[in-house]
């Protein structure tokens, strides 16, 4: 499913550890409009469990992750 998804927005979080990448989407998503999807790019592994949760907490729909080379893709729809 995640092969599928055209971002509207990217979001480099690589590199940077708990709770950065958190902070840094909750941001990032303040600035969008219903309906859009944010690409989070991440290496933290922490980020697995963090933004599926962000997303239920906050009533975005999280569409899933994909691993690439040395990081993870992830994509939020913007409630």
């Amino acid at each position: 499913m995640a092969e599928e998804i055209k971002p509207d927005e990217t979001l480099d979080c690589r590199g940077l550890s708990c709770p950065m990448p958190l902070l840094k989407t909750k941001k990032a998503v303040g600035k969008m409009k219903s309906g859009q999807i944010l690409e989070i790019l991440g290496t933290d592994p922490g980020t697995k469990n963090d933004l599926p949760g962000f997303a239920n907490k906050a009533g975005h729909t999280y569409l899933g992750e994909k691993d690439d080379e040395g990081f993870t893709r992830f994509y939020l729809k913007i409630k």
